[in-house]
């Protein structure tokens, strides 16, 4: 665990200089005092109203919102200050180095249905991704390649049901905040509401700090979207979104095949009306590395609430999830390597490996097909070295027996993308190297399917598993052509012997004690 430690701690580092490096705009060193430390003083502010805004929520305030942010960048950085009020925003706002946007109590920036954002930049790229990740300019904040930026108080930046959650138009605007290639972030404090397509996005950064932000996108899309970026922390952020809300990407936007990775996120609440929590992917063009999210509660998803894919030829690996409580959700736990690759160069299959989740509860809802599922593409490219450690997931069930044939696969990337789990509770398919232990999977309702069932794969283990047993089940949990598998110390709900079957599989239990009862395939 040093490691993993070490590494956290390197992580909150960088939050802490990222921190200092977005407060550097607002402190600068004198000389030297006595004790030959240099004192700081606190930096310029830049009142908008003092450059023309009027803050009276009709008023076009781009003008004047856009001449502080210049004056505040050429005097070599400062706070832009907006105090309480009403600012229309009709025009982008055009961020730039060593600049803070500070919102004080009270303080809203609005969205404008004038169609006088800036027009959507030409992409090569855009065939990689979706146009929204494909284009930047067409925000209501836009920078690129800057340094020491941040959006910090206790205001609000609000759409105002103006920004357009499909392609905009001409001076149309889908993103609230829209950042690339910059260093040394911070957003904390503020409000997001009613983004469009995205509340922020953010794609080729490097040093992220965020706490106690707020992004609520539930009558829109996304919250948050981290796109091929680095060094990340997050902390008590609470976001609601409609599609996405908390999502990491690796996309082919900016023309290179990027990596992403050394993140935390802890403290948070997250929810997803019609789609994924936290997630990784879609898009999955460079590797995923170094992820530790803790102490998270999710209240809602219409698809995953913990989701994983690597569809464009990622590696996603050393991902570890703790103390994670999930309600509501379509499909507690998603994790699959597609073949979609499309991504700019040649890319292959990726990988999920070496993932940990510890200390998780979920509880599903609705759709009793989308059972918690490890899905990888074929038998070289597996899903591999997972730890499941006190998981406890409750699904709704209610299903009545059907066949423990492979189900189907669209190709896609959403859990229905394949067809109803054998399983009513976990379903591996072309994985290796999996091992739960001290977990449990229950169904709301009598269910005719075995509670788990891995297909394809070897070294599969299970020890003190709790699982329900279905009212019609053949079985609780089987192994279809596993090398290797072990089930023990484990029992049903009951507490009898769970009843398992293994069909061109091998046991390799080692000095394990198993318990089990081995019924007929039927």
């Amino acid at each position: 665990m040093r490691h993993r430690a070490l590494r956290l701690a390197a992580a909150l580092a960088v939050a802490a200089l990222t921190l200092a490096g977005v407060q550097g705009t607002a402190l600068a060193a004198s000389a030297a005092g006595p004790s030959g430390t240099p004192a700081v003083h606190a930096a310029a502010v830049f009142n908008v109203k003092k450059y023309g805004a009027t803050g009276n929520g009709s008023t076009n305030d781009s003008p004047a919102i856009n001449k502080a942010v210049t004056a505040a960048n050429a005097a070599g950085g400062g706070i832009v200050e907006f105090p309480s009020g009403s600012y229309k925003s009709a025009n982008t706002i055009h961020l730039k180095s060593n600049v803070t946007i500070q919102l004080d109590a009270g303080s809203k920036v609005l969205g404008s249905s004038a169609k006088a954002y800036d027009a959507a930049e030409p992409s090569p790229y855009d065939k990689y991704q979706d146009y929204g990740h494909s284009h930047f300019h067409d925000a209501m904040f836009y920078g690129d390649k800057l340094s020491n930026i941040g959006f910090t108080g206790s205001g609000t930046i609000d759409g105002d049901g103006n920004l357009i959650a499909g392609n905009p138009g001409s001076g149309q605007a889908d993103k609230i905040i829209s950042l690339t290639r910059c260093t040394n972030l911070t957003l904390s404090g503020i409000t997001l509401a009613r983004g469009g397509h995205f509340g922020a996005l953010i794609n080729g950064c490097d040093g992220v700090l965020s706490d106690h932000l707020t992004i609520n996108t539930s009558s829109d899309r996304d919250g948050w979207n981290i796109i091929s970026t680095t060094h990340v922390a997050i902390t008590n952020a609470n976001i609601s979104s409609n599609d996405d809300a908390l999502v990491f990407k690796s996309d082919y936007a900016l023309g290179a095949t990027l990596p992403s990775g050394h993140v935390t996120v802890t403290g948070s609440t997250l929810k997803a009306k019609c789609c994924n929590a936290l997630m990784f992917g879609s898009e999955t063009c460079g590797s995923f590395t170094d992820y530790q999210f803790q102490q998270i509660t999710i209240l809602g998803a219409g698809k995953s609430g913990l989701g994983m894919v690597s569809m464009d030829g990622a590696d996603i690996s050393d991902v570890h999830y703790k103390n994670i409580t999930m309600t509501g959700v379509h499909s507690p736990i998603m994790q699959k390597i597609g073949t979609r690759l499309r991504c700019g160069g040649k890319p292959t299959v990726g990988r999920i490996s070496d993932v940990t989740y510890d200390d998780i509860t979920g509880t599903g809802a609705s759709s009793p097909d989308y059972s918690p599922t490890i899905w990888g593409a074929d038998s070289s490219h597996q899903v591999s070295n997972e730890t499941f450690t006190n998981v406890d997931i409750t699904v709704p069930g209610g299903k009545g027996a059907m066949s423990t044939g492979v189900p189907s696969d669209n190709g896609d990337y959403n859990p229905n993308s394949i067809g109803t789990r054998p399983a009513y509770g976990w379903y591996l398919h072309n994985v290796s190297g999996i091992h739960f232990t001290d977990s449990s999977v229950k169904a709301g309702a009598s269910d005719g399917r075995p509670a788990i069932l891995a297909n394809a794969g070897s070294d599969i283990t299970f020890d003190g598993l709790t699982a329900q047993s279905g009212g019609s089940s053949p079985f609780d949990v089987g192994f279809q052509k596993i090398s290797g598998y072990c089930v023990s110390n484990s029992k049903n709900t009951s507490g009898g012997a769970l009843r398992v079957s293994a069909s061109g599989s091998t046991a390799s239990c080692g000095t394990a004690a198993p318990d089990l009862d081995f019924p007929d395939l039927g």
